[in-house]
């Protein structure tokens, strides 16, 4: 496939993303480097689906704001949303792709299938940092220039051939910015991302649930620290209420 079809494909799916509210939409081409991280019940199925689709949902910076020591039910409904909504549009998409005669795969925004080390199907930051819709940073997260850490992502298994790279957002990493390192409760978060501690994250994550009384582990203080260049509004940034 030419080119100039892969992009014409890309831009089909990329319209229908942005009808229903995605901020970020890419392509990636899945190597067999990427296919090691995927979940063994799909690494099979995957080497026939080769080509990702990621899209992300901007996070409400007001709902963050509600989140100063511990996440809050007000966070924690707007997550379950944002990811409902992410799973949607994965599925539309992947429903186009079948009738333009592909084969696809949804990978939900957020369904943990290994507990021990927090993975899911695929990692969406993998994906997305492949993509070019961001890097990994020092919170274990996709940084995204534009949103940094708020956003939630899904992603898309297909045999559709789309450009190996759909995104050109400049990707140059954290450089001096260490918001996120002092506000962890833990000190998880490292100067080096090759250094973060997932088992100190997934501990307070599980204590979060637990004091806070929530159905799942989510905390939100890195993301909120994490805003890249679409900054605060002043009235409340560093606010405590």
């Amino acid at each position: 496939m030419s080119a100039e079809e892969q992009q014409r494909n890309l831009l089909k799916l990329r319209e229908i993303a942005t009808e229903l509210g995605i901020d970020l939409f890419s392509s990636t081409r899945i190597d067999n480097g990427l296919r090691e991280g995927i979940h063994r019940c799909i690494r099979e199925l995957s080497v026939s689906l080769d080509n990702a689709v990621v899209i992300g949902m901007r996070l409400s910076e007001p709902v963050l704001q509600t989140v100063v020591t511990a996440p809050t039910w007000t966070y924690y409904y707007h997550y379950r949303i944002v990811n409902m909504a992410l799973d949607q549009a994965v599925l539309r998409l992947s429903g186009e792709c079948q009738r333009m005669g592909y084969r696809s795969l949804p990978i939900p925004a957020s369904q943990i299938l290994d507990w021990e080390r927090l993975r899911a199907h695929v990692s969406h930051r993998e994906l997305g940092a492949r993509a070019g819709l961001g890097w990994w940073g020092r919170n274990n997260l996709l940084i995204n220039e534009r949103f940094g850490a708020q956003v939630r992502y899904a992603s898309l298994l297909t045999d559709l051939t789309l450009p190996e790279r759909g995104s050109d957002t400049v990707t140059d990493g954290c450089g001096d910015c260490t918001r996120c390192i002092p506000v962890c409760p833990v000190g998880a978060i490292q100067k080096d991302p090759a250094a973060f501690k997932l088992d100190r994250c997934a501990a307070q994550l599980r204590r979060f649930a637990r004091d806070e009384k929530l159905n799942t582990m989510i905390c939100g203080l890195c993301l909120k620290a994490c805003y890249g260049e679409h900054r605060m509004h002043p009235a409340t940034e560093g606010s405590t209420t």
